[in-house]
């Protein structure tokens, strides 16, 4: 879920494109990208074990365009399935009384029920974090978190230990990590999702909170290819030994900038099959560094338009039918009709440092029955996103500490 805020032009564009497939499977899903409207800096807070000797993880799974990330809060630790989302920052799930809340499937957070959960109260610096942080009648912390998408939380702004698995199969904890208990959440979410899991650089996020705990303030990602059976999962890891190495891996810096939240990257063009297109239309135009930025909550990826087109053209060149016109379902999107898997060119995503290449189970996506779509939108911002459709398949890391993100060719699938 981006929180970038001049990408809300394209919400429309996305909202057909979600729409199309997510209607072809069940349910419902937060079709907007998310703008993080609340976001202020604060001094750390984690807690948590002094040596790691064995890596934190948690299993992530596709789930209608979003990937659901399972940790536990809460002592008993109580099982949470969230959005895992680094397009911003707070963590929150929806807890009991929630009278003003979306449909889950799954029990909500008690904090009654939970003897490590711990309040924030209105005179604590932590209360400030969030701008409409407001003080309740009983001196506690409220706060509001929306989303571009008309989504939106309210809640108490409150402390609790996270619970994650490992790599030596042994429980590890983060003591008094900020997260939202929401007892008033609306929007587009599905009833599969209990929240979000805020995964973006800024200091309020989970990762920034996990850092000195679990070794440093990096992690690594393999989302799974669209569609892929719920069944099928992949996992998360944190801190040392969370680290993207080997054959294969390449890397780009990550480029600093105000908004803390967004990993932004450089993207220099885009090659379709043989075929090169730079971003700004030709090598005498300087590219302006973090034109792009990756987001595991927006699925397909957004281009500036002027790009855009010139890869849908390329597309529609090199692809050997005629796309599929006059369907109302469809929209402005580029697509095709066929019974079989797609056959399209490779695309190649040429970074600062790095070429990550796409095949098309990560372009071209089944939209619904016989119909595949080029998993990309269009935006009037020159800030792009690197969506998640595009990010599978692909051991990612992040660290926040190198300001680095590397890439290395991964089946997810057998990344359990």
């Amino acid at each position: 879920m981006a929180s970038f805020y001049s990408i809300i032009v394209v919400i429309n564009i996305f909202h057909i494109f979600l729409l199309l497939y997510v209607s072809s499977i069940q349910g419902n899903t937060d079709v907007g990208f998310s703008i993080n409207l609340i976001r202020k800096t604060f001094p750390q807070r984690s807690r948590g074990l002094s040596a790691m000797s064995e890596t934190p993880q948690s299993p992530v799974g596709a789930n209608l365009g979003h990937y659901l990330m399972e940790l536990s809060i809460g002592t008993p630790p109580f099982k949470i399935y969230g959005i895992a989302d680094t397009g911003s920052d707070l963590t929150w799930t929806q807890c009991v009384p929630c009278n003003n809340c979306y449909n889950q499937l799954n029990p909500m957070f008690d904090p009654t029920k939970s003897s490590s959960y711990t309040t924030i109260s209105c005179d604590s610096n932590l209360c400030h974090l969030l701008e409409t942080g407001v003080c309740s009648p009983q001196k506690q912390c409220n706060y509001t978190y929306a989303y571009a998408s008309a989504s939106i939380t309210q809640g108490v702004l409150a402390q609790e230990t996270v619970t994650l698995s490992s790599t030596a199969g042994t429980s590890v904890l983060l003591k008094g990590v900020v997260f939202g208990c929401g007892h008033d959440n609306k929007g587009g979410f599905n009833d599969h999702e209990m929240g979000i899991i805020g995964l973006g650089g800024g200091p309020a996020s989970f990762v920034s909170q996990m850092g000195h705990s679990f070794g440093g303030k990096r992690f690594s990602q393999c989302l799974v290819p669209f569609h892929t059976d719920v069944s099928v999962y992949s996992r998360m890891s944190f801190g040392k030994g969370s680290e993207v190495s080997g054959e294969g891996v390449v890397s780009t810096p990550l480029v600093a900038k105000d908004d803390k939240t967004p990993y932004f990257v450089t993207l220099l063009g885009i090659s379709v099959g043989n075929t090169y297109l730079h971003y700004n239309g030709s090598s005498d135009n300087v590219v302006e560094k973090g034109n792009m930025f990756l987001d595991s909550g927006t699925p397909p990826t957004i281009l500036p338009t002027q790009l855009y087109d010139r890869v849908v053209a390329e597309v529609k060149n090199q692809v050997a039918m005629e796309p599929t016109v006059d369907d109302p379902d469809l929209g402005s999107q580029l697509c095709y009709g066929t019974k079989h898997n797609l056959r399209g060119p490779m695309l190649i995503f040429h970074f600062e440092g790095a070429n990550v290449t796409l095949e098309p189970i990560q372009t071209l996506i089944s939209a619904k029955d016989g119909v595949f779509c080029l998993g990309f939108t269009n935006t009037s911002s020159d800030v792009g996103i690197y969506g998640n459709f595009a990010q599978s398949n692909y051991l990612i890391g992040f660290d926040l500490e190198a300001q680095v993100v590397s890439f290395k060719p991964l089946d997810c699938t057998k990344n359990a």
